[in-house]
């Protein structure tokens, strides 16, 4: 089926049913889901050599994986792609992947971007005062980024979970349980992340008179191995820690593998929370005791970039000039998200133990 029999079958112009594909407004809904139930039902699929000469969008979204030797693997990364992946492919579109080191990043995303080949990309694992973000702002292409970046003002659209206020309300919770001896399992030191998460420890202790010693403070990549030596040296410390907060699921992994060698009881002898509840392969449920965690959906995550991302692509090109102190778009006001992460309470925290 081409576009020319298409057109025959549903006695529309060529025109038409391209713009009901590519989502342009001036098409009306009923005209739109006719075309698009007809599509489905042809096997119909657009040339996309065609779609973007006569649209001038190629119908990809960009991405950078940054990748070296020795690098791990990401469980979060893919899970998150997952997400991204779902609403790209119900809206038809394709992804163009460029792997790159990543201290080679930025110019990755120019290549990509001069290359033709993407419509707007996301940019993700953000780091303090990120390079990235002024390199976006000046590509004229629509952007996104997943997380923030610290010390950088935020004028540029993101989607963030809320990570110091997840970390603070979990660290509190552990307080009203009696606990004053605390440790981090982190991220590395330089990821956004990381950084607003240790905040979010460090103010509810402060609120409290206490604070994080920089000893039992780890930070390192996210891996279960990682979780389980961090454990482990913080158990043979001298100060031994009644309550961990874990940057992850996976560090909670290999934390409690340590915590059940040292033949510690979790939630009696030691109390942990951990972060990421909706890993489909390490749910925090299934573990011997169940995690209490801080939940955001990565996948969410990745649907909601997904679809602000292509909504921005299919958006009219505004061509009237701004006017000082005026929005460029309607929707500007709402660029910025910062979702609040739930708190899931189960078996792996309770009262603080007796001295």
């Amino acid at each position: 089926m081409n576009l020319k029999q298409l057109s025959d079958m549903l006695g529309l112009s060529q025109t038409t049913i391209s713009r009901a594909l590519n989502g342009y407004p001036e098409v009306n809904e009923s005209t739109r889901r006719k075309v698009i139930e007809a599509a489905k039902r042809t096997g119909y699929r657009p040339n996309r050599a065609a779609q973007r000469l006569a649209t001038g969008r190629s119908g990809s979204i960009g991405l950078v994986m940054p990748t070296a030797p020795g690098q791990y693997s990401d469980v979060h990364f893919g899970e998150f792609q997952i997400g991204l992946a779902e609403e790209a492919l119900r809206h038809d579109f394709h992804f163009v992947i460029t792997p790159s080191h990543p201290r080679d990043e930025p110019q990755a995303i120019r290549w990509m971007v001069s290359s033709g080949n993407v419509d707007g990309f996301y940019i993700a694992y953000m780091r303090e005062r990120d390079e990235r973000i002024a390199m976006a702002l000046e590509l004229g292409v629509p952007f996104i980024v997943h997380g923030r970046s610290v010390g950088i003002e935020a004028d540029y659209p993101f989607l963030d979970v809320d990570n110091e206020g997840a970390f603070h309300d979990a660290t509190r919770y552990l307080l009203e349980l009696g606990h004053r001896r605390f440790a981090l399992l982190n991220g590395l030191e330089d990821f956004d992340f990381a950084i607003r998460r240790r905040r979010g420890v460090e103010r509810a202790l402060g609120e409290a008179g206490l604070s994080l010693s920089p000893d039992d403070n780890r930070q390192s990549v996210m891996t279960d191995e990682q979780g389980f030596r961090g454990m482990a040296e913080l158990l043979q410390g001298e100060r031994r820690p009644t309550a961990v907060l874990c940057a992850s699921t996976v560090l909670a992994l290999g934390a409690v593998r340590a915590i059940n060698q040292a033949g510690l009881v979790l939630g009696r002898d030691i109390s942990l929370i951990a972060h990421d509840d909706v890993l489909p392969m390490l749910r925090p449920e299934n573990f011997s005791v169940p995690l209490t965690t801080t939940r955001s959906s990565l996948r969410a995550a990745g649907i909601r970039i997904a679809e602000r991302l292509i909504s921005e692509i299919k958006a009219p090109r505004r061509t009237d000039p701004v006017l000082p102190g005026q929005a460029s778009d309607p929707a500007d006001a709402a660029v910025h998200e910062l979702w609040k992460a739930d708190f899931v309470i189960r078996s792996s925290t309770g009262p603080a133990p007796a001295e």
